[in-house]
């Protein structure tokens, strides 16, 4: 097994409606459950940190596949959408959606190539893979 590059550290108390912090104190946030789910907001939600962590990653994963291939992808985004589904014998599952935008790939065959690309290096997408349904599209259409 390959040497672990870094790994990050959490504590939390109280679960959905509790708080949450990193060991190395960079991160603290207050928990709450979203009010679509009955619970008050105001706070963040596991699903809002894992979009967050997903599109950043996987952007970073975009852009080393295009410094692989030597293309310029300039500014990207990603707009993400991790919804929480009901598996209806009391669990459940998430989905997520990353919407990438690549405006200084002029080639939109190259632009989606890059997106499938990062689907393949990004170790989200390689731990979701299997698990859960990950779409992903390019200005709003599916690559």
């Amino acid at each position: 097994m390959a040497k672990v590059l870094y790994t990050a550290r959490a504590h939390v108390t109280g679960g959905r409606s509790g708080h949450g912090r990193t060991t190395d104190g960079e991160l603290e946030v207050d928990l709450q459950l979203p009010t679509e789910m009955g619970g008050p907001g105001g706070g963040t939600n596991p699903e809002q940190l894992f979009a967050i962590g997903y599109a950043a990653c996987f952007e970073s994963a975009l852009g080393a596949v295009a410094r692989r291939r030597k293309v310029e992808a300039g500014e990207v985004t990603i707009d993400s959408a991790v919804g929480l589904l009901p598996t209806g014998g009391g669990g459940f599952q998430l989905t997520v959606t990353l919407d990438v935008s690549l405006p200084a790939v002029d080639d939109a065959t190259l632009a989606a190539d890059l997106v499938r690309g990062a689907h393949q290096v990004c170790p989200y997408s390689n731990a979701t893979r299997g698990n859960i349904d990950v779409e992903l599209l390019l200005d709003g259409k599916p690559v």
